[in-house]
């Protein structure tokens, strides 16, 4: 028994002579923590990828805001045609020639175009417009167009007689909405220099409608429909443009151009500076 038990403890010692160094060599793997993902620039874009365009309401947009007044002022004019509506045409007509029973004048068919002479004025005086001459005159030309076509359409598609009974063809005011679209224009240009170039052109354009009133050739419906298709015509030529915005007038560098008047003669002075 005891010979066994010495052997046995001869082999032990040998196996631990043997494996233990190994086992000491052999180091615990302790085991690690992920990393934490890096989320602070995860929502940020790659080189040359543009962000995300948030979109705008639709009740928001250009659009809307270009036809909104001109809408309201449409819809007015319509239903307060002849005899309807709260205040109808005829009792408005009926109360201006109360007021107006034997004026006749006619300064609105030179008022028409008078904004567009405030506009050249303006110009002429050195006030740095929105746009440069080239795009004034492009929008005034697609916006003439448009409010011609449209107004000569409703024109014969509604077939209203005039208060004098000389035609068939009253609403809406073509006089009107050749005023307040250019009084649309002036505001448009200058309204970032002075909000009072456009209250001069808009008082010129009411002016225009009223004397189509107290002229008898205009209906109260016919004129506030006639301010409607004006602006909505200015606004339209303003949206469908495509060109440029934001270039200076089309002069050479350092000429400003000025009216004078001297001696009782008109004229405009040219400035140079070298």
């Amino acid at each position: 028994m005891r010979t066994f038990l010495s052997r046995s403890l001869v082999g032990v010692a040998l196996w631990l002579s043997t494996f233990a160094p190994a086992v000491a060599q052999v180091t615990p793997v302790t085991p690690t923590t992920p990393a934490a993902s890096d989320t602070t620039h995860k929502f940020e874009n790659p080189a040359g990828v543009s962000p995300p365009v948030a979109r705008v309401p639709w009740y928001k947009g250009k659009l809307v805001k270009a036809t909104i007044v001109p809408a309201v002022l449409i819809t007015y004019g319509a239903t307060c045609i002849n005899g309807n509506g709260l205040y109808s045409s005829y009792q408005a007509n009926r109360d201006i020639h109360k007021l107006f029973p034997t004026f006749r004048t006619r300064l609105d068919d030179i008022l028409i175009f008078a904004p567009y002479l405030e506009l050249g004025g303006v110009l002429l005086a050195g006030v740095e417009s929105r746009d440069d001459n080239l795009n004034i005159g492009l929008v005034v030309l697609k916006s003439e167009l448009i409010m011609l076509s449209s107004v000569f359409l409703v024109k014969n598609l509604t077939k209203i007689r005039r208060p004098d009974n000389s035609d068939m063809l009253s609403f809406p005011s073509g006089h009107t909405a050749q005023a307040f679209l250019a009084a649309s224009i002036v505001h448009n240009e200058f309204r970032h220099k002075s909000q009072w170039y456009g209250i001069g052109a808009y008082t010129i354009a009411t002016s225009v409608a009223a004397l189509r009133m107290i002229n008898t050739k205009h209906w109260q419906s016919d004129v506030v429909a006639g301010a409607g298709f004006g602006i909505l015509s200015a606004h339209l030529g303003y949206l469908t443009h495509r060109n440029r915005w934001g270039r200076k007038p089309i002069l050479p560098k350092g000429m400003t151009l000025t009216p004078t008047w001297q001696q009782g003669a008109s004229g405009v002075g040219m400035v140079w500076k070298l």
